[in-house]
């Protein structure tokens, strides 16, 4: 049975219970198959599992969708249990900010300054702010992000390097429906046919990757990846679409690589990469 607190001091008093190694999945909920991998690979790494849920104000820009942003604690709740968590931490927003806004907040620095830092001023700074806050009073051993976030998980794992950290941060790979979507919980917000557009930010991919495969050079995969775009339905508004290296620096000649969408359909912001490899012909 998961145990659920709300506060800080609640959470302070069941962590003191937790003996050994714990991994935390951190989340806003509206958990799905891809946040269920996450806590797999937790439960196989960890001693214990604790998810913390919290719609973070921080990270949201005036025009998006905090206020609708899904919130199913139950459900949550249930799968949890079945994953054989072992603590949950869900608070309000004054539990967690009793001040109100913090006026100190996480620098993201460069490598939140460009993709989504560029579209969505603030995110970044959102983000790292709550992860620190969290990885504080969790005070876990391991901490899970999907790889599906890949420039989140990118500067977290710098932050926790540059700020000394006491925690080990494990990527986990994305999870995917059978026809290639990468599972969001914001895909809910997509009509049937929305969701049949959405097939094209992962079918943009696997052109760029297979032309990778095919031996071509960094600028050609990156031309193929935009061609096959090119296809998509219309209503796919492409925000950026780039190669670079598992780092999020300038795409490298050869050797692993990483490649990068982000576009909008009606009024949903869908992200995605995926790794691949540059071994160009001569």
């Amino acid at each position: 049975m998961s145990e659920l607190v709300h506060t800080p001091a609640e959470l302070a008093v069941a962590r003191a219970r937790l003996t050994g190694t714990v991994g935390v999945v951190m989340t806003m909920g509206a958990l799905h198959s891809g946040h269920e991998t996450l806590l797999r690979a937790a439960r196989e790494q960890a001693d214990h599992v604790l998810v913390t849920i919290f719609v973070n104000p921080l990270q949201f820009g005036p025009n998006e969708d905090f206020d609708r942003y899904p919130r199913t604690l139950d459900e949550d709740l249930a799968v949890c249990r079945r994953a054989g968590v072992d603590l949950v931490f869900a608070p309000s927003v004054p539990d967690l900010y009793p001040d109100g806004a913090p006026e100190i907040r996480v620098d993201p620095g460069r490598p939140g300054a460009d993709l989504e830092g560029l579209s969505r001023p603030g995110f970044f700074q959102g983000v790292l702010t709550v992860v620190l806050k969290l990885l504080q009073l969790t005070r876990a051993d391991l901490a899970f992000f999907g790889e599906k976030d890949y420039q989140q998980l990118t500067v977290v794992r710098r932050m926790v390097r540059d700020l000394n950290v006491p925690v080990r941060i494990v990527g986990v790979p994305t999870v995917r429906e059978p026809d290639g979507l990468a599972l969001s919980s914001r895909n809910r917000y997509l009509s049937p046919t929305q969701r049949q557009a959405a097939l094209g930010l992962s079918a943009t991919l696997r052109a760029g990757a297979e032309a990778a495969e095919a031996g071509l050079d960094a600028g050609a995969v990156l031309a193929a990846a935009h061609r096959a775009f090119g296809a998509v339905d219309p209503t796919v508004e492409l925000d950026y679409l780039v190669l670079t290296d598992p780092d999020l620096e300038p795409g490298p000649v050869a050797g692993e690589a990483r490649l990068l969408i982000a576009a909008s359909l009606g009024g949903v912001r869908l992200i995605d990469n995926l790794a691949i490899r540059l071994a160009p012909r001569p």
